[in-house]
């Protein structure tokens, strides 16, 4: 009990359970909590873009021909597009089958308009794909990392990357810096990871604090059912490719099982990254294509919020019907009644 009350994993599973204690006996103070999960996200975030762009430019240096390197690329970019097509297949089957959310019932006034806001936006501006593209050209060298897009640091990463592996001799110098720059932010993130328990706690606190439980009684089944539809996806896609490639993907859930809670606990995939990355590292990938995939899968390959739009999307559309239908049968009577 001990060794597992000292482990990472185990002051997560502590801090999980305690912030819903805490959210349901004392909500007023639980929500006060929520600066202690925002705090504990941006302070990862502030150090993923620099370590990002550290791992991809030091893997692409040191892997040699980039002709590989591009082969890797494409492959990956390949396997992303069918399982993410995958991802939202199941997710828009178990919504028209089982409809989540159904005697839901939100008010539009009671949503915040200004948190949706930033998105609601960024759709209207953006004009096509080739807007898209050239999203992922940052004005500067420096503004992708102020505003902390991964996709154009990885467009800046991969170019350095490159660049590098062409000077060849001459770029050693600076790629061996970048390995050692690297390694400090490793560090950084080592220390920063040990107050994972207490990001948890504030976010499970909070959202408990909030919402409560008998709130969140609609909404449960929707939730329930976009946990259920990933852990589908886990156990069916992700498991006949494990099968496929020789890995047992009990053995893999179990070696990120702190990452894993981190997640939920948190919301934030972001939180566990450079992790994930030093984890696979340790598994003997190699640490170019783990610095090419890692980083590129967390922008491309988003099958978690895929099945979750699926559900949200088939749900909303469902109730539009259902509201429509309503309103045609309501004009229906009011015209037989003259």
């Amino acid at each position: 009990m001990l060794k597992f009350a000292n482990s990472l994993f185990g002051r997560v599973v502590i801090a999980l359970i305690f912030g819903v204690v805490l959210g349901i006996s004392a909500p007023a103070f639980a929500v006060s909590l929520k600066p202690i999960g925002d705090g504990f996200i941006k302070i990862i975030q502030m150090i993923v873009a620099p370590l990002v762009f550290c791992v991809i430019v030091h893997g692409i240096a040191g892997g040699g021909d980039l002709k590989k390197v591009g082969r890797v690329g494409v492959k990956t970019i390949l396997y992303f597009e069918v399982i993410t097509t995958l991802a939202l297949l199941i997710g828009m089957v178990l919504a028209f089958v089982l409809h989540p959310g159904q005697g839901m019932n939100i008010e539009s006034k009671s949503l915040d308009a200004a948190s949706m806001a930033s998105y609601v936006d960024r759709a209207k501006n953006m004009d096509g794909v080739g807007d898209f593209f050239l999203r992922l050209i940052p004005s500067t060298f420096g503004d992708a990392f102020a505003k902390g897009d991964i996709l154009q640091v990885l467009v800046i990463a991969v170019l350095f990357g490159a660049a590098l592996s062409l000077l060849g001799e001459k770029g050693k110098p600076v790629s061996v810096g970048i390995d050692y720059l690297s390694q400090v932010f490793f560090k950084i993130m080592g220390l920063i990871i040990h107050l994972a328990p207490l990001g948890v706690l504030g976010a499970i606190a909070y959202t408990t604090g909030k919402y409560g439980i008998h709130s969140l009684e609609k909404l449960g089944l929707l939730v329930a059912m976009f946990y259920f539809s990933c852990a589908l996806f886990v156990i069916i896609v992700l498991g006949v490719i494990m099968r496929i490639i020789g890995f047992s993907l009990w053995k893999f859930i179990r070696y990120f099982r702190e990452e894993f809670l981190i997640v939920a606990g948190t919301a934030s995939s972001d939180a566990v990254l450079p992790q994930i990355m030093k984890k696979l590292e340790r598994l003997g990938i190699k640490d170019s294509t783990v610095g090419l995939v890692i980083p590129t899968g967390y922008s491309f390959n988003l099958d978690g919020f895929s099945i979750y739009l699926t559900l949200a999307v088939a749900e909303l559309n469902r109730k539009t019907a259902s509201e429509e239908n309503i309103l045609s049968e309501a004009g229906a009577l009011r015209a037989n009644s003259r």
